[in-house]
């Protein structure tokens, strides 16, 4: 996990990781100031050390000495040994309202050069009268070349085309959607794909995954877009894999906060939505893929406050993506956590969290490996004896009746304040709440109820589920069935006794390892750049 030093006012943005040599390269955005991308590197993917920054703003007048937003590395297919960053930058002379996209070069991941541009002398404001000469030129391929250029000796950076997308300032929103880029390449072919938006229709419906085509080293000319499902005001931080001959385009959504995706069997056909196509739950955003050797992985930054993404974020562990038999693509632990486990705990040693729960029928059976718990009545959580902070559980639960269940874990014995994890396993939705004690005297507030997170799975038989947990420093992991379903970082509580609750059902919980975690732990010295 990764996020900057408490107390510093700053923290994480979006991310961009690539895999090379056996390491780990994360750049990301520092939040609020949006003034430098940093970087770091990672032999396991959640220890990290931070490196000199890769890129900064520009001097005044630079077309991106305002800001600097999201952006992604790859190799360059035009220079072996080498890589491109394309970046989005913003100009102090337009008040940061209009999106471009630039480039970086390195040879080495750790120095980086932008490519020269001249565009101060070359554009002026964005004028109404030249976008529309600029639609009614922009009819063939020639034109379109123009579009994309500045000029003969450097495309960048790169500006919308008119003919397909907004690019004036008089048009939907009054600022211009051009960022995130990620480039893709088929084979044959470069594409750059990024957050654009189209030019008709509902203003808050006109969000795109815009589409660029290299046509030859670094010049860019503009395509229809690749993707406009016709729903959202954006489609932000877009990434395009293929598995296994399918082919896959996310997206980060912001009117819910979640990271979904498209299918298609060939890059040109529609783009389909299953009736699931949520990566990851609520809270989870800006998602950037990269390939190690194992794989692909989703990476993306975790915001605590839902409601201020510029403050209290970090970058969880990331998820491998997976396709199941339908085609379904999932997210699923890292098997890295693996390496941070430490020694099993006696899961034979339980107790009731609740001494006087009265008349009611209750009783715990250790028997066969396996435990048999029932609550007829009110609540009644069975946890194990020792205190835990980091932590993995994994089992089988089968319940019987249609009542409720459902974990508690870092819970206080004595005043039953914890996390509080609903399993509903009829309705099949994961429901995570954090239930403390206010301080004395402070009347109705002193019940601290927070709803964290919701997230949904599908069992073939309805009242089971194979469920692991995951509590690691802050971060929160609940996978069912092998796919992630619940993924956040809270610091409510840091401590305390891990158990399976009940309201009136009886439940068998089997197959089950209970395994403490090393504490996941950042390091802030500086590795040598080379």
């Amino acid at each position: 996990m990764f996020a900057e030093t408490d107390g510093s006012r700053k923290t994480i943005g979006d991310v961009d990781v690539l895999f090379h040599d056996g390491l780990y390269h994360l750049f990301h955005l520092v939040l609020p100031n949006h003034d430098f991308i940093a970087h770091a590197v990672s032999t396991d993917a959640i220890n990290w050390r931070r490196v000199n920054n890769a890129l900064f703003i520009g001097d005044p007048g630079s077309w991106d000495d305002l800001m600097l937003w999201t952006m992604h590395i790859s190799p360059d297919p035009h220079k072996p040994g080498s890589w491109r960053m394309f970046y989005t930058g913003l100009s102090r002379r337009d008040q940061g309202k209009y999106q471009r996209l630039g480039m970086a070069v390195s040879d080495d991941l750790y120095r980086w050069k932008k490519t020269p541009v001249h565009w101060q002398d070359h554009r002026g404001p964005r004028d109404p009268e030249r976008v529309k000469q600029a639609v009614r030129e922009s009819r063939s391929q020639e034109a379109d070349a123009r579009h994309a250029t500045f000029d003969a000796e450097s495309c960048f950076p790169l500006e919308p085309d008119p003919k397909y997308y907004e690019s004036s300032l008089d048009e939907g929103r009054h600022w211009i959607s051009f960022r995130d880029p990620f480039y893709y390449h088929d084979g044959k072919a470069g594409w750059l794909l990024a957050a654009g938006r189209i030019n008709t229709g509902p203003i808050v419906r006109r969000g795109c995954v815009a589409l660029m085509k290299e046509v030859e080293p670094n010049r860019f000319v503009a395509q229809p877009p690749l993707h406009h499902p016709r729903l959202y005001d954006d489609i932000e931080v877009p990434n395009a894999i293929c598995v296994d001959d399918d082919h896959y385009l996310i997206g980060s959504i912001r009117e819910d906060a979640k990271i979904r995706y498209w299918h298609t069997k060939k890059i040109g056909d529609s783009w389909l939505s299953y009736h699931d196509n949520v990566l990851l739950a609520q809270g989870n955003y800006a998602g950037r893929v990269c390939r190690d050797d194992k794989g692909w992985l989703l990476w993306n930054f975790y915001s605590m406050d839902i409601g201020d993404r510029t403050a209290e974020n970090l970058m969880p562990p990331p998820k491998r993506l997976v396709k199941n038999g339908e085609g379904m693509l999932r997210a699923v632990t890292f098997e890295g956590i693996d390496a941070y486990v430490r020694e099993p705990v006696d899961s034979r040693c339980i107790h009731s969290l609740v001494d006087d729960a009265g008349p009611r029928v209750e009783y715990c059976r250790v028997d066969g490996g396996h435990l048999d718990l029932a609550c007829d009545s009110g609540f009644q959580a069975f946890v194990f004896d020792e205190t835990l902070d980091h932590f993995r559980f994994q089992a089988m639960l089968q319940m019987k009746g249609v009542g409720k269940c459902g974990l508690v874990f870092r819970a206080d014995p004595e005043t039953r304040d914890g996390y509080y994890l609903s399993l509903d396993m009829l309705k099949e939705v994961a429901q995570l709440r954090a239930w403390g004690t206010g301080e004395a005297g402070s009347g109705e507030h002193m019940m601290q109820f927070r709803p964290l997170q919701t997230g949904f799975w599908y069992s073939e038989i309805r009242t089971e589920a194979e469920v692991q947990l995951i509590v690691f420093g802050s971060y929160i992991e609940l996978s069912i069935n092998g796919r992630v379903v619940l993924s956040l970082a809270d610091q409510t509580f840091s401590k305390g006794h891990l158990g399976v609750y009940l309201e009136t059902a009886e439940l068998r919980v089997s197959d089950i390892q209970l395994e403490r975690l090393a504490s996941p732990s950042q390091t802030d010295d500086h590795l040598a750049s080379g």
